[in-house]
């Protein structure tokens, strides 16, 4: 998939852009603050239907205006077009169209335009607690399966429907519990199955690039763990109601699964210095692409980096600019405030690129 076209309105401190494309390299250069994350942000909510940070659809708008509009105009592999359009008033949900027709369900959109992000915060994937990990191994696959993305969704609603029935003073109907029990154990059997698989075959991948970027000076691993290796999910919720109905929430299930990060077989969390987790982190999402590419829905995912070069030595800074450089991976966006790092990347390339400066919202493109 390619971005040849981008317009914005009112997104974050963007009041209005009109910008096209490098279908390989875009470089935006600008200081801390002026919006260059903003653009790459404005790209991952056309994907994701949402902000990258987290942040509600209000939050996203300028500050003080009522309206926000997100347009790209894409060429599939297959060089067909393709228009995906958002708008968003105040107080009122936001559309998503593709084309002329608007979406019955955000959860569709999913995957039609596969994405990966690098950014500071991916920190939280090492430093935050398991619902972070697990929501890195929630997008990559949901990107790829939009059966796990339905899945996903009615465990999460059958866990909400137990964990209210957990809540209540009186003695809930111990037939409905088992409604919503048995919901949760089809559902998390699935989950668990697809995030099993996807670990086993990403897990190489994920060494080979932190091997590249390293320089084979570490060792790297990632454990998958769950509720579901103590059994079958029904029996394993089911054993403890007791302790769930005192807890008055699900003490069991796979929204309790873990993703172990690992350096020289110890916790990430505890042995890795900044560049270390730095590094860790990069070759990750540099795997969950590589993933995304061969294992989704036949479309190159767009890769976008922001910031990544900071906290890393010189060396693996130079392995970076060499992937990123190469040819392997699609249509590329990359932030810094170094012009330095930008100059090295564009001086390695034999592919097309663009250059843009970002200042108070506003951004140009330079010729070469």
């Amino acid at each position: 998939m390619i971005l040849r076209h981008l317009t914005l309105f009112n997104y974050k401190n963007i009041a209005q852009a009109e910008l096209d494309f490098s279908p390989s390299m875009n470089c935006l250069i600008g200081h801390n603050g002026e919006g260059k994350t903003n653009l790459l942000d404005a790209i991952y909510f056309l994907s994701m239907c949402k902000s990258a940070s987290g942040a509600t659809d209000a939050l996203v708008m300028r500050h003080g205006e009522d309206t926000m509009m997100v347009k790209g105009h894409y060429e599939q592999d297959d060089g067909s077009p393709e228009e995906i359009h958002c708008g968003l008033k105040r107080g009122q949900k936001k559309t998503f169209r593709r084309g002329q027709k608007a979406y019955r369900r955000l959860a569709e959109h999913i995957g039609m335009i596969p994405l990966i992000m690098v950014s500071p915060a991916d920190s939280h994937l090492i430093m935050g607690g398991s619902e972070e990990r697990r929501r890195f191994l929630d997008v990559a696959i949901s990107q790829c399966e939009p059966l796990y993305l339905d899945s996903l969704m009615r465990y999460n609603k059958a866990l909400q429907q137990r964990n209210a029935l957990l809540k209540m003073e009186e003695e809930p109907d111990p037939e409905l519990l088992a409604v919503w029990e048995e919901a949760m154990a089809h559902e998390g059997e699935f989950i668990h199955e697809r995030r099993r698989h996807y670990v086993e075959q990403f897990v190489p991948t994920f060494q080979h690039y932190h091997e590249l970027i390293s320089m084979g000076r570490e060792e790297v691993g990632l454990l998958y763990t769950s509720h579901c290796q103590r059994g079958p999910l029904l029996e394993v919720i089911q054993r403890d109601r007791h302790k769930d109905r005192i807890m008055g929430y699900s003490l069991h299930g796979i929204h309790k699964d873990e993703l172990e990060m690992t350096l020289g077989g110890f916790p990430i969390k505890r042995e890795g210095s900044q560049g270390q987790n730095k590094t860790y982190l990069i070759a990750l999402k540099l795997a969950q692409y590589e993933f995304l590419r061969q294992q989704g829905r036949g479309t190159t995912p767009l890769l976008l980096l922001d910031d990544i070069f900071d906290k890393l030595d010189s060396e693996r800074v130079e392995q970076i600019v060499k992937l990123v450089a190469s040819s392997r991976f699609g249509q590329t966006f990359v932030t810094d405030t170094n012009r330095d790092h930008l100059d090295q990347i564009l001086r390695l390339t034999s592919e097309d690129y663009r250059l843009f400066h970002v200042k108070g919202g506003e951004i140009t493109w330079h010729e070469k």
